[in-house]
């Protein structure tokens, strides 16, 4: 049993670009409860994830392992079901485990540990079967612009207005109906019930910044997108390397500064948003006294381009606004600020969280503990459909199946707009970095070997084997 009396609460956004945030330098988008988190804790400027998309990100997070691990490597997939997960370790150490809002599983409610589940779905089919769309049925409500943009056979049948605007328009709801408020005001009904002589870990996925882009009212009006500078990293248009890997969820040629501003004001709203009902959970904590005693983690599944080489979104290249995510660790019993520069990557946090518990499970994750432990790491590593990633403080070698391989050097040119791969004067760094994947793909992060003593079987002979196994001693007891 966990010998450490604390709750632990992962908030977890949806593409969430790391320098959208006050405490990351931004100053112009309004965050200050996760900003207070950052002034009480520890912020890490280096964090990546392990795989920019949703399920496999959020398998990682749970798992401690890379997609290539746990096999979940798409939004419509699914885990071995005798693997070991962070909420089911908490589980069985005493801690009631509660998932509230979006997790992206297949299939929606599986049992990876929590003991209970309040979801908010978004892509596939949760949304036809979780809490908060039949929440929304039940006052005869739908998220309209979701779905259009999430539904593909709504979405080939949409306007001018959504095309036009890549999907950033006011949302229909109300505030009081849409997901951020559903997501946070069910999360802070569960803490009210929390009792200070129990453990809890609460997981709360929040939908957004993830498009579509649709703040409700008064949000919307939050950001004049003329007074928004474009952040690091936009170009003036597309560049044909990346045109050539994708042409986008929208058609990013399209996209021109003023576009782009009108969606950065929305993407800006609706992360304010998040952030307003952060602090509102916050209270809820202060009130009934567990702040001090509650482990707080903000972060991200992934990023999002928001303007990088002239996108948004996600689909491309692994470039710094993707695979990059903010990070902010707020411990128990502590309010020091400190700002880490270290690699680290989103397998270190499940660990973390189970350090901060007094809580070892051999064999465990992948990841380092970000409090206690010696982080020694010069090197991150990522994988997405057919391409790896390897990243060090100065450099990034992505390797692609297309054979459209990317080398940067990160301290020229950190906007990753020059691919020095085939430059001789970077011979010796891109082969060492390819030997570096290839060591980590094939040994450093090679797959546990997997078993299932309750697997279903064509025969039950378990009778027959306690048959065989008296039948052996009876004759070998002869033998000596």
């Amino acid at each position: 049993m966990a010998t450490k009396n604390i709750n632990v609460i992962l908030i977890l956004s949806d593409e969430h670009r790391f320098d959208c945030i006050g405490a990351y330098g931004n100053n112009e988008v309004n965050t200050p409860y996760i900003d207070q988190l950052a002034q009480e804790g520890t912020i890490f400027d280096n964090a990546f994830c392990t795989y920019p998309l949703c399920t496999p990100s959020r398998y990682s997070f749970l798992t401690g392992l890379y997609a290539h691990q746990h096999m979940g490597i798409s939004n419509h997939s699914t885990i071995p079901k005798n693997l070991d997960t962070l909420p089911g370790i908490l589980r069985e150490n005493g801690y009631y485990t509660i998932a509230i809002g979006k997790m992206h599983f297949t299939p929606t409610y599986l049992d990876i540990g929590f003991q209970a589940m309040y979801l908010a779905e978004q892509n596939g089919p949760g949304r036809y079967v979780d809490d908060y769309h039949n929440y929304l049925k039940d006052k005869g409500l739908l998220d309209e612009i979701d779905v259009i943009d999430q539904v593909d056979e709504y979405r080939n049948m949409a306007g001018n207005e959504y095309w036009e605007n890549f999907g950033a328009l006011k949302s229909n709801l109300n505030e009081e109906d849409y997901s951020t408020s559903w997501i946070a005001k069910k999360a802070i009904e569960k803490i009210d019930s929390w009792s200070a002589h129990n453990n809890y870990f609460m997981m709360i996925g929040f939908i957004k910044p993830h498009h579509p882009f649709d703040p409700p009212e008064p949000w919307d009006k939050m950001y004049n997108p003329v007074d928004l500078n474009l952040l690091e990293g936009w170009t003036d248009k597309c560049l044909e390397l990346d045109l050539k890997k994708y042409k986008g969820y929208f058609p990013n040629q399209k996209l021109d500064k003023s576009l782009m501003k009108e969606i950065l004001a929305y993407y800006y709203a609706t992360i304010s948003h998040m952030d307003f009902w952060i602090g509102k959970i916050i209270d809820k904590l202060k009130e009934k006294k567990l702040y001090d005693k509650t482990l707080i983690i903000y972060t991200s599944d992934h990023g999002d381009y928001m303007g990088y080489h002239h996108m948004v979104l996600k689909g491309g290249y692994m470039y710094e606004p993707l695979i990059r995510i903010p990070l902010i660790i707020k411990y128990p019993y502590s309010s020091n600020n400190k700002t880490s520069s270290n690699l680290v990557n989103s397998l270190d946090i499940s660990k973390t969280i189970l350090s901060q518990c007094n809580i070892y499970k051999d064999q465990f994750s992948q990841g380092t503990d970000l409090k206690n432990g010696k982080i020694q790491r010069d090197a991150i590593f990522a994988e997405d459909i057919n391409s790896y990633m390897v990243r060090t403080q100065s450099y990034k070698l992505i390797l692609n199946k297309n054979g459209e391989n990317l080398l940067f050097d990160l301290d020229k040119d950190p906007v990753e707009l020059f691919n020095v791969y085939d430059h001789k004067s970077y011979s010796e760094i891109r082969e060492n970095l390819k030997n570096r994947i290839m060591d980590w793909i094939l040994f450093e992060s090679a797959p546990h070997s997997y078993i299932d003593e309750k697997a279903n079987l064509v025969y039950n002979l378990e009778d027959k084997g306690n048959e065989m196994r008296k039948y052996i001693k009876k004759n070998l007891n002869n033998f000596y």
